[in-house]
């Protein structure tokens, strides 16, 4: 590991930079990235953002977006960046795994690798680290690690308060979550001070459905839909089949999960969608209730406590399965 001062030492002088987050990159994940690009560029480094994996087209509004490259999509120019890279910003995310085979390039890579995140459990891979489990978001840890630890606050313009915004805003329920302090607000104020539209993100990211999306939704509520009051979950299970059916994109089922939430007496609810290669679960939960405990126990995933995912090779029918067969595991818990 290395100090902060040897990292300030390195960016004190023009270097070639990689950032990176988790495949299939939600708000926090891209917020997080192109702020510290945006960030960055104003020092006079070379910075390529490189996402493992396509992301959501309600987050390609954002400043600079066009400048990040798809690993998926440009590998070997992935490859080169990494390898030559004298930093690596590692974003969102605590192990390899989740940059899918991006991870092996990172892993062999020389360069400093620098992990900001607010994840449990870091895998270890990194030299550095800026790391709080009770950060809202990365973005607030983004904005933490230019403000007070490069003390570079003058250079957080518009351009990187809109991303550091949209990760908050995004990775905290638009400020609802328990998480959410009275420091969060004051760096939101600050954002907003320095340029951020509260106002227009949300609208790109909460505004901007396909009407696809807004069909799928309604069949998700109407169709797909089952509760168990004697557990007090609820679960929303989405099939290959609907997937096409509604020509759902990438990003498109976040959030169903919340609604399966907001029912009246529901302390846990659960997503399970059929990808073409797995099966991907979200939890969320209120109060105490552990959904990370279940998806990191069962699922090979993990997450925030009231926040998790997790991944199943089996067939979705016998994870929908699995998933109900561990409620009673849990009911005193979540009858409390």
């Amino acid at each position: 590991m290395i100090d902060l001062n040897t990292l300030k030492e390195k960016l004190a002088q023009p270097c070639k930079i990689v950032i990176t987050t988790h495949h299939k990159p939600d708000g926090d994940a891209m917020g997080s990235s192109l702020g510290l690009y945006n960030y960055l560029i104003q020092k006079g480094h070379y910075v390529k953002v490189v996402s493992p994996t396509d992301y959501p087209y309600f987050l390609q509004w954002l400043p600079n977006n066009p400048e990040v490259i798809i690993y998926t999509e440009k590998e070997t120019e992935s490859k080169v960046l990494v390898a030559e890279a004298d930093i690596i910003f590692c974003l969102d995310f605590n192990t390899l795994s989740r940059i899918n085979e991006l991870g092996d390039e990172v892993r062999k890579a020389g360069g400093i690798k620098v992990m900001i995140d607010h994840h449990l459990e870091p895998e270890g891979f990194d030299d550095f680290r800026h790391w709080n489990i009770n950060a809202c978001a990365t973005a607030e840890l983004i904005y933490d690690f230019i403000a007070n630890s490069l003390d570079d606050a003058t250079l957080i313009n518009k351009d990187v308060a809109t991303c550091l915004y949209t990760g908050v805003m995004t990775d905290s329920g638009s400020f609802r979550f328990p998480n959410v302090t009275a420091n969060l607000h004051r760096i939101v104020a600050s954002l907003i001070d320095a340029g951020a539209e509260n106002w227009r993100i949300h609208q790109q990211v909460y505004d901007n459905a396909t009407e696809g999306r807004l069909k799928f939704l309604g069949y998700c509520l109407s169709n797909k839909l089952e509760v168990f009051r004697e557990f007090n979950t609820a679960l929303i299970t989405v099939s290959k089949e609907d997937i096409a059916k509604f020509d759902i994109q990438t990003g498109e089922t976040e959030g169903v999960v919340n609604y399966a939430l907001s029912i009246s007496g529901i302390k846990l609810a659960a997503f399970i969608v059929e990808r073409k290669d797995k099966v991907k679960l979200s939890l969320r939960s209120i109060g105490t209730f552990p959904a990370n405990e279940i998806c990191k126990k069962y699922f090979s995933g993990g997450g925030h406590r009231n926040a998790a995912g997790g991944q199943s090779e089996d067939t979705f029918e016998n994870v929908i399965e699995q998933f109900k067969a561990i409620l009673p595991e849990y009911k005193n818990l979540l009858m409390q």
